[in-house]
Order: C-alpha cells, then sequence, then structure tokens
C-alpha cells in the first residue's frame, strides 16, 4: 500500500493506470482510520486497487492529479484543508465517498445534495451499500466514457434516489456545487480561530517584517524560498508552498502551479494557453502567472 504524502516530480505527468483496474484513494489524517478502510475494503471489493493514502486536504488533491484514481475516500475533518474543500478542488473524473463523524449539520447537507458518504464508526453493511453503488458507477462511466458535468466528481445518490421517484431524483450539477460550498463555509466556521494565518513573518534587510496575509498578492517558490509579494513590497520566506496552503484562506487563495499560489482578490483576468494552461494578470502589475493544465480548472467557470 502506498505510503502518504506522495511528492510528484514532474507537475503535469500523472501516474496512469492498468487496463480495467479500479483505482482508489483513502484520505483521513488518523493511520488507523485509513487501515480500517483499506482492511474493509478489500474483503469488500477484492479487485479494488488501493493507490495512495493521504493525510489531509492538500496532499489529497496533489494524490489526485497524480494518481488520477477512480474513487476517492475521503474524511472531511482534517486539519488544513478539509476533506469538502479538498471534494471542490478535484477533476470531474474521480467519484467521491465522504466519511465523516456524526454530525447533523454535514449528514443534512450530504442528504440533500444527494451525495454519498459514511458516518464513522461504519460497520461492513453500510460500506457494502457504498461499494455496491461505485461498482455501478464506474461500469456506467466506462460503458459511456464520458466525464460528468460540473461537480460529477461527487459520488450522487441521485440514481438510487431516482429508483424510489424522490425529489433528489433530477438534482442539477450546480445544485450540488452550493451545497458542497455552504457546507464548506460552516466547516471553516466551526474550525479553530487560530487555524487560518493572519501574518506572513519575513526578512526585509535588516527588519522582520510582519505582511498581512490579506495584502499578499502571490506566493512563488523554488528549491530554497519562497517570494511573497504583496502590496507594499516583496519579501523571502523560508516556508513551502504546501506549507502555506495548510494555513491560508482555500476560497481566496489558490495553487496555480507545483510553485505559485494567488489570491483571488488580485486577479484582474486569466487568458486561455496553450495544451490546456493558461495565464493569469494581476490588477496593477506588470508580471503575469502561469497556471499549469493541473490547475487551470480553477479557471473554467470565469
Amino acid at each position: 500500500m502506498s505510503k502518504p504524502g506522495i511528492e510528484r516530480e514532474d507537475d503535469d505527468a500523472p501516474v496512469r493506470s492498468a487496463a480495467g483496474a479500479v483505482r482508489a484513494l483513502i484520505v483521513d489524517d488518523e493511520p488507523l482510520l485509513r487501515t480500517h478502510l483499506a482492511h474493509h475494503l478489500a474483503q469488500l471489493w477484492p479487485e479494488l486497487e488501493i493507490t495512495g493514502e493521504a493525510r489531509n486536504g492538500r496532499e489529497a488533491v496533489d494524490l489526485v492529479e497524480q494518481l488520477r484514481p477512480d474513487v476517492v475516500f475521503l474524511d472531511v475533518h482534517m486539519p488544513g484543508m478539509n476533506g469538502v474543500e479538498a471534494a471542490r478542488l478535484m477533476g470531474p473524473d474521480v467519484m467521491i465517498v465522504f466519511v465523516t463523524a456524526y454530525e447533523q449539520y454535514a449528514v443534512a447537507a450530504f442528504e440533500q445534495g444527494a451525495i454519498d458518504y459514511l458516518v464513522k464508526p461504519f460497520d461492513a453493511e453500510r460500506l457494502g451499500e457504498s461499494v455496491a453503488r461505485l461498482r455501478r458507477r464506474v461500469a456506467e462511466r466506462r460503458r459511456t466514457n464520458a466525464a460528468e458535468a460540473g461537480l460529477g466528481q461527487v459520488t450522487s445518490l441521485a440514481g438510487d434516489v431516482a429508483e424510489g421517484g424522490g425529489p433528489l431524483a433530477k438534482l442539477p450539477p450546480d445544485d450540488l456545487d452550493a451545497v458542497l460550498s455552504a457546507l464548506a463555509g460552516e466547516l471553516r466556521r466551526r474550525a479553530p480561530a487560530g487555524d487560518r494565518l493572519q501574518w506572513i513573518r519575513a526578512s526585509v534587510g535588516q527588519m522582520i517584517k510582519l505582511i498581512p496575509v490579506d495584502e499578499v498578492l502571490y506566493f512563488r517558490s523554488d528549491e530554497k524560498y519562497t517570494l511573497v509579494v504583496w502590496v507594499g513590497g516583496e519579501a523571502l520566506i523560508r516556508k513551502s508552498i504546501r506549507e502555506l496552503l495548510d494555513g491560508l484562506e482555500p476560497e481566496t487563495f489558490i495553487q496555480i502551479h507545483r510553485s505559485t499560489i494567488v489570491n483571488l482578490r488580485f486577479v484582474a483576468q486569466v487568458l486561455k494557453g496553450p495544451n490546456e494552461t493558461a495565464e493569469v494578470h494581476l490588477k496593477g502589475r506588470p508580471e503575469t502567472l502561469s497556471v499549469s493544465r493541473n490547475h487551470v480548472h480553477w479557471f473554467r467557470q470565469y
């Protein structure tokens, strides 16, 4: 079984699966829970290939880009980026089953959006139901060979509801997005107040500068340092892109390249480039920022 947090060597070189294999990623910050889920999946779905594990939402997004799994079992509550925020960053080709402790607001949101979920501690029967749905959906997708629209990456139960004529049978994809957006906001509101970065400490000459995070335009890293560009100037820090992402507000700061994070408040326009890439133009700044094809999905709605 793969270890969590596999590093990518090439931002645009995903690992491809063997023909016919169904691949899964397990995401949870508790190693024992990852092991427990993998054990049950091996019994219920022996041919499923567990290709990786992740400890948090940011690692999960990176591994989805690298490993291209068919299915992700995604814990809701994790340090840094939570599972719902991570799900909204995953492309249209992955099916997700959320795993959560029982919380009425989360369960109600999943049921409203006809989204598949498991409540911890889950039993083999409930997991078996999810596995059966996933098998059907994988078979459907492979028959049609077409990506689902909108938030098709979320494993919707709408097909099962439709068999009973329920009101969620024709739930539009943008309603799913609204449900996830609202739930992500609720999770952030309930998160401890100290979880997000408020200031960046940076050396500027002989001084230590406290830079308000809200004033940062973008971060760009190289092998040793990360450049911070804010409304008052530039500075170098030693924090990596991965460390910064875990502390930044995910609705405002997004990764557009393996070495770059941009503050959406300072984006003026995005121009499409060749080979599914793009170029970000900033408000009042001459430089542009490259968007790699693995991150261009952020701007498809623009």
